[in-house]
């Protein structure tokens, strides 16, 4: 069935090339890139693509007679009043555009598929006429993501964390000591932190540290203990957790400078020492175009 859809936001990122190069005019960086060294080779790659893409969006909206505005990832501000909002970059712009989202659809467009992660890109340069047309048309499956709601001593701090939370010491580097609750039982931690997340996030970080890797239509949030630590080497009875929807995760934090890691370093939240922090499904999923059951 054909989809009403005729405002779309398209929300980019800077090129790592135009932040470094062209707007902070970074000396060092400009030195690297005349040297060919392999720390910056990928960047006039990655800034090519990238632009071509955006090319290749506003081409693709003028064929189809849509109306468009577009804005920086950096300059956001309201999204009501569209149908549609378009994100060109890579996941990270993705999950940050997705934060200012309640039900309306999201697709993301990986700009630059050699060099940036794109898992939640729902098409990707050289694809882009193909898949706003078939949105249109209604031949694209709309998925219904889980996202994480968190409070602090009760009160609701964030309602659409899509990847995953850490939380742990402001400094990862030191020893993150709390009271972790899980299905009524409490226990006291030292480690490195704890990720938590729904779905989307097991395919990252959670992944990473040794989670396993959940449907994306899962509503189960999942929680992993990075670096459990006890002197004998014994581990903590909860290391690892499935959270069934309508159940929650309590943290107690004794840490004088602990934090949450929201959805990455970009929202870190402080949190003294005796908040509680708790975690459970939000009420607002995401609504995301194209993306495949990896």
């Amino acid at each position: 069935m054909k989809r009403s859809i005729e405002r779309i936001l398209v929300v980019s990122k800077k090129s790592a090339y135009q932040l470094y190069v062209r707007q902070h005019k970074m000396p060092r960086v400009r030195e690297l890139l005349r040297k060919r060294d392999p720390s910056v080779e990928r960047l006039v790659r990655a800034d090519k693509h990238h632009s071509e893409t955006l090319d290749e969006v506003r081409a693709a909206i003028k064929e189809l007679g849509l109306k468009a505005r577009f804005r920086d990832r950096s300059q956001l501000g309201s999204v009501d009043g569209f149908d549609l909002v378009v994100t060109v970059g890579g996941d990270g712009t993705l999950l940050s555009v997705s934060h200012a989202l309640a039900a309306t659809p999201i697709l993301g467009i990986n700009s630059a598929p050699l060099d940036s992660v794109g898992f939640l890109a729902g098409a990707k340069q050289g694809d882009v006429l193909a898949k706003l047309k078939a949105i249109v048309a209604g031949r694209t499956p709309l998925q219904k993501l889980a996202r994480m709601r968190v409070l602090v001593d009760g009160r609701e701090v964030h309602r659409r964390i899509l990847n995953e939370v850490l939380f742990a010491h402001k400094s990862p580097a030191m020893t993150s000591r709390y009271f972790l609750t899980v299905e009524g039982q409490t226990e006291e931690h030292k480690s490195s932190g704890f990720y938590i997340g729904p779905a989307v996030g097991s395919t990252a970080a959670i992944r990473s540290a040794g989670g396993k890797v959940l449907p994306l239509r899962s509503r189960k949030l999942q929680l992993i203990v990075r670096e459990p630590y006890t002197p004998d080497g014994s581990g903590f009875a909860v290391e690892k957790a499935l959270i069934e929807p309508g159940m929650k995760v309590e943290a107690l934090n004794k840490m004088r400078e602990g934090c949450l890691f929201l959805d990455g370093p970009r929202q870190p939240l402080a949190l003294e020492i005796g908040q509680r922090v708790s975690f459970e499904l939000s009420p607002e999923p995401l609504f995301a175009f194209g993306i495949e059951r990896r």
